[in-house]
């Protein structure tokens, strides 16, 4: 994990914790995929990833169509809930994002808790249609050269470089959620 070490990356969300959620020894955050800080990234990954706003309004505005959520694996200590996840598009079934969400269940009111934990809707999708003071903070850009895992789950065959961001989202002014986006590869004739 070239460039994920520096501790905190600046403003509040960890990568290599992150990653071991879900990749740690014997399965290694090489099979997910080896990332590198970026103070950019190119066009029309800078649309996508740099911004403070929801990757699920940014990537269904992109794709032109609205997006479900597939929880690939989840877990949840007496604080924390995590899961990896994927968003695929409702009509063309393309996978347009894979994620890695830590939150603080104590930072959110039952009913906004309930609905995530239903791993039905997109955490997005959940925070806006319960209107949750919400500001979202990018921490860091990445370029990622995709491992095994990570290829799978984006229906990628063969080796690509990504692209995402780390993301802190405050809810009601509190640092409640951490985020690794990550989105898939953008070509001419398929916008994600």
């Amino acid at each position: 994990m070239t460039g994920a070490n520096s501790s905190r990356a600046e403003r509040g969300v960890n990568l290599q914790d992150l990653v071991e959620e879900f990749y740690r020894d014997p399965i290694g955050h090489h099979q997910l995929g080896l990332f590198h800080q970026r103070k950019s990234v190119p066009a029309p990954y800078d649309d996508l990833l740099d911004h403070h706003a929801h990757m699920t309004v940014t990537v269904e505005a992109h794709a032109k169509e609205a997006v479900d959520v597939k929880v690939h694996s989840s877990h949840r200590s007496e604080k924390w809930y995590s899961r990896e996840i994927t968003l695929v598009t409702q009509r063309s079934r393309q996978v347009v994002q894979y994620g890695i969400v830590r939150l603080d269940v104590e930072k959110l009111a039952p009913a906004v808790w309930t609905q995530i934990e239903s791993q039905e809707i997109p955490l997005g999708r959940v925070l806006i249609n319960h209107n949750v003071l919400r500001e979202v903070e990018l921490c860091g850009l990445w370029e990622v050269a995709a491992g095994p895992s990570l290829l799978e789950k984006m229906d990628q065959t063969a080796e690509t470089t990504l692209f995402g961001r780390t993301a802190l989202i405050h809810c009601d002014g509190e640092p409640a959620i951490e985020l690794l986006e990550i989105v898939n590869r953008c070509e001419a004739d398929h916008p994600l």
